[in-house]
């Protein structure tokens, strides 16, 4: 390891360092002052561990190896206004890195396709004419176009070259990671996406011959743009040149501007991981929370945009979202998150992320963070208002490094409401709550048209809005919405009902809305 001063004509010196495990601290000769720069040149090599070792893999289809590279190389540490130097060691997950321009180049034999973080530089070099003209045209199209058919697999005509090698040239501004996969058997197709401010970018899809078709891969392209197009008009616009998903052996993992999935995921499935890993562009590659330290404002944040994808492609036509990361059951997401709060053993959302047990990962970090967001947004807040401060959040951290209590505060600041309660109970605990209908009374017994009340209890901790639905003899009903605050000072209420109808019944929450935990109490009638 060496050092090189920025200064013209200066000699590398040789670096001073130590090593801990997966950490280096090099030792500079001198503070490096204010505003000035220095260069760390680093030799080391890299060996892929196999099938599956730590995000990055090698693996075998009819058509060769694919190999998919990604958490390859040292880079530098985050140094943040909360620990100074973040220095918690790889652990062969996910981690926390600084932003950068990154351009990198890789040498494969002459028949491999490479797909790379950020934009290809060198396409006149590593592409044919026809691939050339046909990137061009994807540029432009809406529709998925094919740069390598399943046929030009095995046509010496589809590279440039038949013998040697070939370096591909890749970069990216503004980006905390870059990774590639490079294979001889990939298929390649791409499309133009859409975004505000008339921009464009590129979806990409590489995949070898075992995914094809429109029940697999064939479609990819199409969820990938489907999936950035609606998350840059809801939220952000996508900040990269291109989206990239390729079908290899590290299944299910996101870098910037470029997804690993599945070779055998179809179908629903196929939309669904597709969505998920490129929506990890806004979270955490974008708003980069510390992933290590708070996996909930990643994973969490990103399935929450989800569910409203899963609502919005082809009208629905796979929606609404029910899967591994949120419902898993398959129910009312409100009733699943009700038994996961009553789980003694479930860590609350504001456990560091190391110490949450595998058992919990995915209820905890996915599903109930991506809960509180729905909660926020469609109970809490409402739509126009959470969405003005979510976007505003998104926007003033975007390329920064939130923390728990970032968010906490400019969603109160936005929003324009005191949410402590519900960061009080949501994340800090895993509170529950239990609203029960106790009885309805007329006010006289003998004329009805004096109107009604129903006893509301509130016998758990959590508070939040709640609906109340009051059926009449005539078939009508009349719902009306309690505010959190109606529990504040009390866990009893009289909610007085208006009406000269005879009363059948009042019921709270019967939509299930929020995580009632017991739902026998809910109902209550004259």
């Amino acid at each position: 390891m060496e050092l090189l001063s920025t200064v013209k004509g200066a000699k590398p010196m040789k670096a001073e360092y130590v090593i801990s495990d997966t950490r280096a601290r090099i030792s500079l000769p001198m503070p490096l002052p204010h505003g000035a720069s220095i260069k760390i040149l680093i030799k080391y090599h890299y060996t892929v561990p196999g099938a599956w070792g730590g995000r990055t893999s090698v693996g075998e289809v009819k058509d060769g190896p694919i190999y998919d590279i990604a958490q390859w190389y040292p880079r530098m540490a985050v140094y943040d206004d909360l620990h100074g130097w973040d220095t918690q060691p790889f652990l062969g997950n996910e981690f926390y890195t600084e932003f950068g321009n990154y351009d990198f180049y890789v040498t494969v034999p002459s028949n491999y396709m490479v797909a790379g973080t950020g934009a290809l530089v060198n396409g006149a070099e590593v592409l044919t004419k026809t691939q050339q003209e046909r990137l061009k045209q994807a540029a432009t199209s809406d529709k998925t176009i094919f740069i390598r058919t399943k046929d030009e697999v095995h046509d010496p005509a589809s590279r440039p070259k038949q013998d040697g090698t070939l370096t591909w040239h890749y970069h990216m501004d503004h980006t905390r990671d870059a990774v590639f996969s490079a294979s001889p058997s990939f298929i390649w197709d791409a499309a133009k996406m859409n975004l505000p401010g008339g921009k464009t970018a590129l979806a990409e899809s590489f995949y070898p011959a075992e995914a094809a078709g429109d029940e697999g891969w064939g479609r990819c392209t199409e969820y990938l743009k489907d999936a950035v197009e609606h998350f840059s008009q809801d939220w952000y616009v996508y900040p990269y040149p291109a989206g990239i998903n390729v079908a290899g052996f590290s299944s299910g993992m996101e870098y910037p501007g470029l997804v690993f999935d599945g070779i055998n995921s179809k179908g629903k499935g196929l939309f669904v991981v597709t969505a998920h890993e490129i929506g990890h562009t806004w979270f955490p590659m974008t708003v980069q929370s510390n992933e290590r330290r708070d996996a909930w404002m990643d994973e969490g944040f990103n399935t929450f945009i989800d569910i409203y994808e899963s609502d919005q492609f082809n009208h629905g036509i796979w929606g609404p979202k029910r899967d591994g990361e949120y419902a898993p059951g398959g129910g009312y997401p409100a009733d699943e998150i009700a038994k996961v709060n009553t789980d003694p053993e479930a860590p609350p959302i504001l456990m560091r992320a190391d110490a949450i047990r595998e058992k919990h990962r995915h209820p905890i970090t996915y599903f109930k963070s991506a809960e509180g967001l729905y909660l926020l947004r469609e109970e809490i807040l409402g739509h126009e208002i959470f969405d003005r401060a979510f976007r505003k959040y998104i926007s003033d951290w975007a390329f920064k490094h939130p923390t728990p209590s970032d968010f906490f505060r400019e969603m109160e600041s936005e929003g324009g409401e005191d949410l402590s309660y519900f960061w009080r109970g949501w994340y800090e605990n895993n509170w529950t709550m239990d609203m029960v209908a106790k009885d309805v009374k007329y006010n006289d017994a003998a004329d009805p048209s004096k109107g009604a009340h129903v006893t509301i209890e509130q016998n758990g901790q959590l508070v939040l809005p709640v609906w109340i639905q009051i059926k009449y003899d005539d078939g009508t009903d009349l719902k009306i919405k309690l505010p959190a605050e109606t529990w504040m000072q009390k866990a009893t209420y009289n909610m007085p009902l208006p009406t000269t109808k005879k009363i059948v019944e009042a019921t709270i929450d019967p939509d299930h809305r929020v995580p009632d935990g017991n739902r026998t109490n809910n109902t209550a009638k004259p």
